[in-house]
């Protein structure tokens, strides 16, 4: 019997510095990982900073993702705001084509979109706003790709919209039984052991399960895994899971492997 090679990708958030400050080691994570989520200037990210960003992607064939928030960057993207739903559709566009400009002189071009911080947690439940971004995604381009949590309002109102949506797992945060993410403030919400991280990872994409946090198995069929980039030791944990994953016979490749390629 033939079995099909497990595909995978993995993705990261990066551009995340702000003019003199910087966030993480971008040009290392972006040699080990197959698609970037890079900032667009609501809560985190510069023009000097984005194009940078998308210039190094483009330079090792990483696909780009536009990774869109609130406008916030005294917060991090990570404060709930209540937002009218065209404000939101305006503001994500916005968003979205500030960094298709610099990815598209980069010479390829922005793939897929994923939400940051509190707009990905509100879109996981709150349909109004997950049609709001879905709405938005495809007023800019229908061919662009929603990356986010399975079971999620933004998935459904994106699949909806007629965009197609990719489901993704957390390789260092915990999970519930029901699926969903532990909050960052609780114990445990957070994984910092590279070992761990490792065998999730292998879970993930090997059999498509894993284990929550209160011991109970999760199916969980992600074709993205998201490592962290602003976390302690995040280059070190990139490498070993990478490592890991090829070495287990596992294909890494970008989920939006069309739009990784340079525009015509």
């Amino acid at each position: 019997m033939n079995h099909q090679q497990p595909v995978i990708d993995l993705n990261s958030d990066l551009g995340e510095g702000y003019g003199r400050w910087t966030l993480g080691d971008d040009d290392a994570l972006l040699s080990v990982v197959t698609s970037a989520n890079i900032a667009c200037g609501f809560h985190a990210g510069d023009p000097n900073t984005m194009r940078r960003t998308c210039w190094t992607a483009a330079e090792n064939g990483v696909a780009i993702g536009a990774h869109v928030g609130y406008r916030d960057l005294v917060g991090f993207g990570r404060r709930q705001i209540v937002l009218d739903p065209d404000d939101l559709i305006n503001d994500v566009i916005y968003q979205i084509a500030a960094l298709d400009a610099f990815a598209r002189l980069a010479g390829s071009r922005v793939g897929y979109v994923k939400p940051h911080g509190a707009l990905y947690n509100t879109v996981t439940a709150d349909p109004a706003q997950a049609a709001a971004l879905a709405e938005a995604v495809h007023r800019y381009d229908p061919e662009l790709v929603l990356l986010g949590p399975a079971g999620s309002q933004g998935l459904s109102q994106a699949r909806a919209r007629g965009l197609e949506g990719v489901e993704e797992a957390f390789a260092d945060r915990a999970y519930d039984r029901g699926g969903q993410l532990v909050p960052r403030g609780r114990p445990g919400a957070v994984i910092h052991d590279i070992d761990v991280i490792v065998q999730r990872c292998l879970t993930l994409a090997l059999h498509g399960e894993v284990t929550a946090i209160d011991g109970s198995i999760v199916p969980l069929r992600p074709r993205s895994l998201c490592v962290h980039g602003d976390t302690p030791g995040a280059v070190a944990i990139a490498r070993a899971v990478r490592a890991s994953l090829l070495d287990a016979g596992v294909l890494l490749a970008p989920f939006a492997a069309e739009e990784a390629r340079c525009a015509s």
